[in-house]
């Protein structure tokens, strides 16, 4: 665990770097890249905290705060589903699944932030800036309690549940961060049958991230304007 949290912290973690004036040399952080990217799991909420300094809290189903929340996000996956389904559904103008994730994470907002108790939106930033992409896609906070509670819907193709393809992503920010506070952090993977612009949205499945895991995949990369530069371009055509 201890290599594991070096490997964070170098692979630009920059919470975990402040203060730190030798950071390890560019070959050093390949080398550690190279030997633990993907080889060892370590608790997304461990990650979370290290990263923001708030806390993942775990869901009591059982306890009267957790199951209104529990309740009101039920609610609204089976009021969205409903409605996707139709006929008319907006989502059957799409062609690919992607784009069919927003008509969920709308309906989901529009339905949560509409009873009285509850206010549902997209996180904000640390500099207050709204930002739809990024992980958590919402931010629902329970009026009453001032309990907050990240939701993440994400569509999967029936059969698919055991896939070991990546599907979650969390990278690590400092002035884009939309995690701002100690709060529970739940995931909705809705089904769907798999026929492209005709989908029937089949179940959903409510995860609490508390208990899960990740693997750090480590990678390199760079933007168009990265690529592009004159000094690297040798030639052009027409």
């Amino acid at each position: 665990m201890a290599s594991l949290r070096l490997l964070i912290a170098a692979a630009c973690l920059a919470p975990l770097l402040r203060g730190d004036d030798a950071p390890a040399p560019e070959d050093a952080l390949i080398e550690m890249v190279l030997d633990q990217s993907s080889r060892e799991e370590v608790a997304f909420r461990t990650v979370v905290e290290r990263v923001t300094g708030h806390r993942v809290l775990p869901i009591d189903p059982n306890a009267e705060i957790e199951r209104a929340i529990l309740d009101i996000i039920s609610a609204a996956l089976n009021q969205t589903l409903a409605t996707l389904n139709q006929p008319g559904s907006p989502v059957r103008q799409e062609r690919r699944i992607n784009e069919a994730s927003r008509y969920f994470e709308e309906s989901l907002e529009r339905i949560i932030d509409a009873h009285p108790d509850f206010e549902c939106a997209v996180p904000l930033t640390q500099d207050g800036t709204k930002l739809a992409a990024g992980y958590p896609d919402r931010r629902i906070l329970h009026l009453p309690s001032g309990r907050v509670c990240y939701l993440d819907p994400k569509l999967v193709e029936a059969g698919s549940l055991n896939s070991s393809l990546r599907t979650f992503y969390f990278t690590p920010r400092t002035t884009t961060n939309k995690i701002r506070e100690d709060a529970h952090h739940l995931l909705i993977g809705i089904t769907h049958d798999g026929k492209d612009g005709d989908w029937t949205f089949l179940s959903w499945n409510l995860v609490d991230l508390y208990g899960f895991k990740v693997r750090l995949k480590a990678e390199y990369q760079a933007g168009n304007r990265d690529l592009y530069r004159p000094e690297l371009t040798i030639r052009s055509g027409p």
